[in-house]
């Protein structure tokens, strides 16, 4: 693996998104939620053609705001439990300003934007992980590639100190 940490977002793999609408049902968002296998959903509305993300709606808020309080969620809308005016990181973002800003807002998702504010993508505490942890792995094989190579320098005088004695004991006496 040579591939190098990205700069920026764009150069991540950055996963698609499920979203809803604010006003879809919040049973409907559970389910998708169970559909898409996710923890979340973006909530966007439609301007101009683009999807804006609005909110955030996680299965926690559904299950610490609404289960437990015995409220029913047929009653409720993506809307009623969302988190409004999400922090979103942008396309752009180097990848220490997008840790910051989870860091900053305790949040482990972001909503990936584009220069017009529409929905380009999620990126997720997760994806950082996985990317962090495949360029911990290539410094220790760098590391162990130098353990290797020093090996080999240094066994290199000691394998010509034991070849010269043998010589003298082979080679002819001079005259």
């Amino acid at each position: 693996m040579d591939a190098a940490v990205p700069a920026t977002l764009a150069g991540c793999r950055i996963r698609e998104v499920a979203t809803a609408l604010p006003e879809t049902p919040l049973v409907q968002c559970a389910q998708r939620m169970h559909d898409e296998h996710v923890g979340c959903l973006v909530i966007v509305e439609e301007r101009a053609g683009r999807r804006i993300p609005v909110g955030m709606l996680t299965d926690r808020d559904i299950a610490i705001e609404a289960v437990a309080f015995g409220i029913d969620p047929r009653v409720l809308d993506a809307a009623d439990l969302m988190t409004p005016h999400p922090a979103v990181a942008h396309e752009d973002d180097d990848l220490m300003t997008v840790l910051a800003t989870m860091r900053s807002q305790a949040v482990h998702r972001l909503p990936v934007v584009g220069r017009e504010g529409e929905l380009r993508g999620i990126v997720a505490t997760d994806d950082l992980w996985a990317l962090f942890a495949a360029q911990i792995d290539e410094l220790a094989r760098v590391a162990e590639a130098g353990r290797r190579r020093e090996r080999r320098r240094r066994a290199a005088p000691a394998l010509a100190a034991e070849a010269i004695p043998k010589m003298d004991a082979g080679a002819s006496p001079a005259a």
